[in-house]
């Protein structure tokens, strides 16, 4: 496995996350992968010294007093240093600010989307050992602490505050509405490739809404080195490279997705579309 570089390298960094994405666990080492997403944005900025804070947040929860503990202890560890040392907190603010789902500038301003202060909780988290996976949970993100058959969901953005089951059905209306009842899908741990693609997809639509389609397709590339798997990500920057007048790209990306799609009207509509672009070509 690569070592994500300490310069800057973006080659190194698409290398690192092609690795990653031949990993068959759903563990990876997600903050070092979440700045190597990051330095897609900022290609001139070194990493070395975000590498040097991901290794302090662990270090200084492993020195916590409760660290040692059971899970919430464990919860009171990773707040006091993530939120009350480092000054860590959700960007409720300017929520849709595009450096809240950057893991370098999260770290430069200390503040984020849940799913970026997520990936920091499960970081530190993990660096002591600790059982820790996001969850599937619609809108928001979360992450769950786990010690044999204990069961910890703290909420990263809102203060790291411990979800109950009262706590997690008001947030469930508060995102998915208020005919949405709490599941057992909502309390399901999700891969870590799926967190951060969650990042990227975070990027990518509020990009797509202020209609910088360019700086999108920048963005699901990122996503195909991590997700190569994924054929729909090559239908929708296939159909970004189409809108863009990149015609040559846009043939190629869509002649992956039916390639790969499985039989479907979704393949049927890019096929069709397929024709119409090499035509154009021709």
């Amino acid at each position: 496995m690569s070592e994500l570089p300490d310069t800057f390298d973006l080659e190194q960094c698409a290398l690192y996350l092609r690795e990653l994405a031949q990993i068959a666990s759903s563990i990876l080492p997600i903050g070092e992968a979440a700045l190597a997403l990051a330095s897609f944005d900022r290609p001139r900025v070194g990493l070395a010294r975000y590498r040097q804070h991901l290794a302090t947040l662990g270090r200084d929860v492993g020195r916590h007093a409760s660290a040692g503990g059971d899970l919430a202890a464990r919860a009171q560890a990773l707040n006091e240093i993530i939120l009350l040392k480092h000054g860590y907190g959700g960007d409720e603010l300017t929520y849709d600010d595009l450096q809240n789902a950057n893991l370098m500038r999260v770290v430069d301003r200390r503040k984020g989307l849940p799913v970026a202060l997520g990936i920091l909780y499960l970081h530190a988290a993990r660096a002591q050992g600790w059982d820790s996976v996001g969850l599937a949970f619609p809108g928001h993100f979360l992450i769950r602490l786990a010690a044999g058959a204990d069961r910890l969901i703290l909420d990263p953005f809102h203060g790291g505050r411990v979800c109950d089951a009262a706590g997690l059905r008001e947030l469930l209306k508060t995102m998915a509405g208020q005919e949405v009842e709490l599941a057992a899908e909502h309390y399901a741990p999700v891969a870590d490739r799926d967190v951060l693609l969650r990042l990227q997809n975070n990027l990518k639509s509020r990009l797509l809404q202020a209609g910088h389609h360019q700086r999108a397709v920048s963005v699901i590339e990122t996503m195909l080195l991590l997700a190569p798997d994924m054929a729909e990500l090559s239908y929708e920057v296939g159909l970004l490279h189409a809108r863009l007048g990149n015609l040559r790209a846009a043939v190629r990306a869509i002649e992956e997705f039916v390639g790969r799609a499985p039989e479907s009207a979704a393949r049927h509509q890019a096929a069709a579309l397929l024709q119409q672009l090499k035509t154009k070509l021709n």
